[in-house]
């Protein structure tokens, strides 16, 4: 099963956040994973990915305009596939969790099915998605890595009949 993995990354924290989804992802067999920038998308893959994370820097308690800007203008088929969200910030309480929000509602008027596993699988919690202050302090990263295959492990349940 495949798993696409967009991000906008200015800093390159949010880029390297996106690999560490990968990394957990993959921990999960049968599952592959593709990291795109919000510039340079494989379509056929993106299209051939039940679940999709997008990842996002934290500007002024919401998430990147230039996100925005590719989502309102994607002609890519969002509805019917599975949107998990991932943010980084650059301190805590930089509203990372209004960013995931305020994504998450675009992958809902998009037609996603959101996930984020949230409370259901116990600690570490992932309420909304995955959040990493720049690009994730060890405890951090660990989190982004078990959030990635707890989602990976949950859609293969769903995919996979």
């Amino acid at each position: 099963m495949k798993i696409a993995i967009i991000y906008h990354s200015e800093t390159k924290n949010t880029e390297k956040v996106a690999r560490i989804v990968a990394k957990g992802a993959e921990k999960v067999e049968s599952i592959e994973t593709k990291c795109m920038s919000i510039d340079n998308i494989d379509e056929t893959f993106f299209e051939e990915s039940k679940v999709v994370f997008f990842g996002t820097p934290t500007y002024g308690g919401s998430y990147s305009w230039q996100m925005k800007k590719w989502l309102d203008e994607c002609k890519l088929k969002l509805a019917g596939k599975v949107g998990c969200v991932f943010a980084t910030e650059r301190y805590l309480g930089g509203g990372a969790d209004n960013a995931e929000l305020a994504l998450i509602s675009q992958l809902l008027v998009r037609g996603m099915f959101a996930y984020s596993v949230g409370a259901s699988e116990g600690d570490p919690y992932t309420h909304f998605g995955a959040v990493c202050i720049n690009d994730g302090t060890k405890e951090q990263k660990e989190r982004v890595e078990i959030f990635a295959e707890r989602v990976a492990k949950n859609a293969k349940k769903l995919f996979d009949k």
